[in-house]
């Protein structure tokens, strides 16, 4: 069995012979493989290609199981439950819709206007953007199982924990009027045939494709960077183990870029092969897919200033807090 899941993991999710073939490649045609340029070059068209091949493969079938769960049909289920127990339900329903943060803030704002608990939203908010079976996979291609497995958990346990907090402060009335006004969301759930759905998941992978594209070409751009042109003894220097602040440091260089999960594994990814520990990598990747900038700002729009920051709070503190465990526990993951 290890055999076959090696096989898998290397070769069918990992696809290091795509890696081999792109090295020959460049040797043909005289670039060094152990030089800066070649080195680059062939992290850039590897890690771009097995993205993009993952991305659609992923996206499609995802967004077919998605065709299942309409806002309207997701609204029903989650409105059956309450407590702890809708707030996991959301955290887990945000892993089957694979938005990122900006993206995920128009279902909040239904959610919340369709009369669910606010901890309830907040947990479809934070999980959404954070875990989705893609990132599974691609965290599996790239680090490992062990690690891919401990982040959607911890991404689940921070989204379920975030909402309940947000849910046991009271914060409900500092939602927006306009978003308590708004009414249920009127979306029809729709008895979609086979084709209808195939079509579907097709037209989200084009979508998805043309939004994050470019995400992913400047994260990989970044990360081929890091990889074979900034030494290894800067980077340990800012965010090694070394550096009792690096996690925190990690988490607030995160908040202001915006990218999909897609564009920021690249960059993790980098990181993780110069030696900075996986905590660290991990609150980078949190921090820029939950907390990024401009879905902050869009937040705003719907909720008044005290619930923001205490969302924004509450949030990062889990990053930081799973960062440093990752780190002090990094031991189990090699």
């Amino acid at each position: 069995m290890q055999i076959i899941w090696d096989f898998v993991q290397n070769q069918i999710l990992g696809m290091k012979w795509l890696n081999v073939l792109i090295g020959k490649g460049l040797t043909y045609w005289g670039l060094d493989l152990n030089g800066r340029m070649g080195g680059s070059l062939q992290f850039f068209l590897f890690d771009t290609i097995k993205i993009l091949i993952l991305l659609i493969v992923l996206i499609f079938t995802i967004s077919y199981i998605q065709s299942y769960f309409p806002p309207e049909r997701t609204k029903r289920i989650l409105g059956k439950f309450s407590g702890l127990t809708a707030n996991i339900l959301a955290a887990l329903l945000g892993t089957v819709t694979p938005f990122c943060s900006c993206s995920s803030i128009p279902l909040f704002i239904g959610f919340t206007s369709a009369g669910l608990p606010i901890g309830v939203t907040f947990s479809f908010l934070i999980s959404s953007p954070l875990v989705d079976l893609g990132s599974l996979i691609l965290l599996i291609s790239i680090f490992g199982a062990k690690i891919a497995v401990a982040y959607v958990l911890v991404g689940l346990v921070l989204a379920v924990m975030g909402g309940t907090i947000i849910e046991k402060l009271g914060m409900a009335k500092y939602i927006e009027e306009f978003v308590k006004n708004a009414g249920s969301v009127d979306i029809a759930d729709p008895n979609f045939t086979t084709n209808d759905r195939l079509i579907y998941a097709r037209e989200q992978v084009e979508a998805t494709v043309k939004k994050v594209f470019w995400y992913i070409i400047i994260g990989v751009g970044i990360g081929a960077l890091i990889h074979n042109w900034i030494p290894t003894h800067i980077i340990l220097a800012i965010l090694g183990e070394n550096n009792p602040f690096s996690v925190i440091l990690a988490t607030v260089v995160g908040i202001p870029m915006y990218a999909d999960i897609f564009g920021t594994i690249p960059i993790a990814e980098a990181l993780y092969a110069k030696g900075v520990g996986i905590g660290t990598v991990l609150s980078f990747m949190m921090a820029v897919t939950a907390l990024s900038l401009p879905s902050i700002v869009m937040l705003r729009k719907a909720v008044k200033p005290r619930l923001l920051g205490v969302f924004v709070g509450v949030i990062a503190l889990g990053i930081v807090f799973i960062g440093y465990a990752f780190n002090a526990l990094q031991f189990l993951f090699i």
